[in-house]
């Protein structure tokens, strides 16, 4: 008989050991876990305000910049004739730097007209061809205002 309550309370003990051991390891599961998840939080909000202060300073544009509409363009293609092109697009230049930005505008819009009605679907086709389009209005804009536009900025190109 005393063997039996011997094993009964070594099986007791057994289980109550177990039993602690089990609660000391969900404990510190549960603390390494918490702490893992405050730290991994932090390194996200962390690198989150580090990108959002890059982007901040990746600023092509600072000071005293007017933005112009020059409206919309819609003119045929050279090649097919049966093409039509639809460029809406605005320029950027420093306050001042043109004495009649209005003036200045509708002639941008007439030498974009000129320009479209030389191009083929074949040079404005894809990535690549659209932007050999924005350089090369971007010459021409520069050209035409010496240089006081900053840059031509295409807002909406259709093709039909």
């Amino acid at each position: 008989m005393a063997d039996k309550n011997e094993k009964k309370a070594g099986g007791k003990a057994w289980i109550g050991a177990l039993a602690l051991c089990t609660l000391v390891a969900v404990g510190t599961g549960g603390a390494l876990g918490m702490y893992l998840m405050s730290s991994v939080e932090k390194a996200v909000d962390e690198k989150k305000r580090e990108e959002h202060e890059k982007a901040a300073k990746v600023l092509n544009y600072t000071g005293e910049l007017s933005l112009r509409s020059v409206g919309s363009v819609v003119t045929n293609l050279a090649e097919p004739a049966d093409s039509w092109i639809r460029l809406e697009s605005s320029v950027v230049f420093k306050t001042g730097s043109l004495p009649t930005p209005d003036v200045t505008v509708v002639e941008i819009k007439a030498d974009i007209l000129a320009y479209l009605r030389t191009l083929s679907t074949a040079q404005i086709e894809g990535a690549s061809g659209l932007q050999h389009l924005r350089e090369d209005l971007n010459e021409r804009v520069a050209l035409r205002t010496k240089g006081a536009v900053r840059e031509l900025i295409v807002e909406a190109l259709v093709v039909q």
